[in-house]
């Protein structure tokens, strides 16, 4: 009796002791806040969870968006034995121990395992592979979680095998919401009344950036170190500031944020907005993103999207790489922002990006042009002889440094210049030369 009674008060002390995430985590479907998406009601994975039928799946989202609560929820319903495993702190060994305990389960006990991994990008391919025969077997139905686009991080194999279902990351209202509820939950553990101001929760729940955890944390962290006055934790927005005071930006740097954020600044310097551009380009560089990886994608736009509407352009990109080399962060920002600024507003032209990428198609598709000869390489003893290099007309004796002649290609056959900016220049320059060459327009 004593036994007992020392083992529940440790079970009691350690469940007040535990993080406050941890001790007002969701226990049902309905208490799992911004995702109904695909735990609404009649959604397909609800439904499967209520009728304890649910296969193999993969939870896709941001960190702190609900996927390991959903496992336990998952776990608290379920008739099956559920056996979480960490991916960081797991091998292949405690892998095959696991689903050997799955197998002989199985067999003696005619009764199902759910294995949840958690973070299982971290597997590498051969404990992925691992998991794949027992799955196809059905000796497991595995769960996954990863904060890591399943694409790329888990093996084809295991992702065939499974349902995947992205996790959003929970906007402001929604972690506010959470918040209120933390503070009002029966498990909240204090000896005193709570008061927290709304501006205060807001403020939590903005530099969160749609982690519970976090926020959670943050709250945590202000009951603990704001002292009681008339029995009362007071949390304002001072105090909110002082637990929480840098917002955390998701942002893995081989990841989707990663990829995201570049493609969203690439584009919003293609669509000439410099503001949307320069707010991607300062979410990377505040995220840790080097400006060598930023300085690159805008001399990449500089050419493919502005091209030769201004050719400048790709001079004032280049000239920001170069010099954030040898500069560095942070003054590298305002090089980078006047590069990427000059790009975004520039009059953009795809031509020639789109006419070398037609030439190679050419190359590779269709028959090869022979180099006519009065363009082939007439400098070597004996080319006369073979009649190389005679009959070229240098194009700098004629006016406006231009000769009608043949080279091999018509024009007009891959670049087709705009009428934007410096490449109207070349169009009318060249519809020019056109005429001429068709007897329309005499030399001047």
């Amino acid at each position: 009796m004593g036994e007992d009674l020392f083992e529940n008060a440790a079970q009691e002390r350690l469940r007040r002791e535990a993080p406050l995430a941890r001790r007002v985590a969701p226990r049902t479907l309905d208490d799992l806040l911004g995702q109904g998406h695909i735990l609404g009601p009649g959604k397909i994975l609800r439904r499967a969870i209520e009728a304890d039928r649910i296969t193999s799946l993969i939870l896709y989202g941001p960190p702190g968006c609900g996927k390991t609560a959903l496992a336990r929820i998952i776990a608290m319903r379920t008739k099956s034995a559920f056996e979480p495993l960490n991916a960081v702190t797991s091998g292949v060994k405690d892998l095959r121990a696991l689903i050997e305990k799955a197998k002989q389960r199985r067999i003696h006990e005619q009764r199902k395992t759910i294995v949840f991994v958690d973070e299982i990008h971290r597997f590498n391919r051969a404990q992925q592979d691992a998991l794949l025969p027992d799955v196809e077997n059905g000796n497991i139905v595995l769960i996954g979680a990863t904060t890591e686009n399943p694409f790329f991080s888990v093996v084809a194999p295991l992702l065939s095998r499974s349902q995947i279902f992205e996790f959003k990351r929970l906007d402001e209202d929604q972690l506010t919401q959470l918040l209120e509820r933390a503070l009002a939950h029966p498990e909240l553990g204090l000896d005193f009344a709570v008061q927290a101001e709304d501006a205060a929760l807001r403020h939590i729940a903005l530099y969160a950036e749609g982690d519970v955890r976090r926020a959670m944390g943050a709250l945590e962290v202000a009951l603990l170190t704001t002292p009681p006055e008339d029995g009362v934790i007071r949390i304002t927005e001072e105090v909110a500031k002082e637990s929480i005071q840098r917002k955390m930006l998701h942002y893995d740097g081989s990841g989707d944020e990663h990829y995201d954020a570049a493609s969203a600044m690439i584009k919003s310097m293609r669509g000439s907005n410099p503001d949307a551009a320069l707010y991607w380009m300062a979410r990377m560089l505040e995220a840790g993103e080097t400006p060598r990886f930023v300085a690159r994608r805008i001399v990449i736009a500089a050419s493919e999207d502005v091209g030769n509407a201004d050719p400048m352009a790709l001079v004032v990109a280049n000239n920001a790489w170069q010099a954030c080399e040898f500069i560095g962060m942070p003054e590298a920002r305002i090089l980078l922002a006047q590069a990427l600024t000059y790009v975004a507003c520039a009059p953009k032209s795809n031509a020639a990006y789109a006419a070398i990428d037609a030439a190679l198609a050419h190359v590779r598709e269709e028959k090869t042009a022979e180099v006519p000869a009065h363009l082939q390489d007439g400098h070597y003893k004996g080319a006369k002889q073979l009649g190389r290099g005679i009959g070229y007309a240098y194009a700098h004796d004629h006016p406006e440094g231009y000769v009608t002649q043949d080279y091999g290609v018509p024009r007009g056959t891959f670049y087709h210049p705009t009428d934007r900016g410096k490449e109207a220049e070349f169009r009318e320059r060249l519809a020019r030369f056109d005429a001429r060459d068709a007897g329309e327009e005499p030399e001047s």
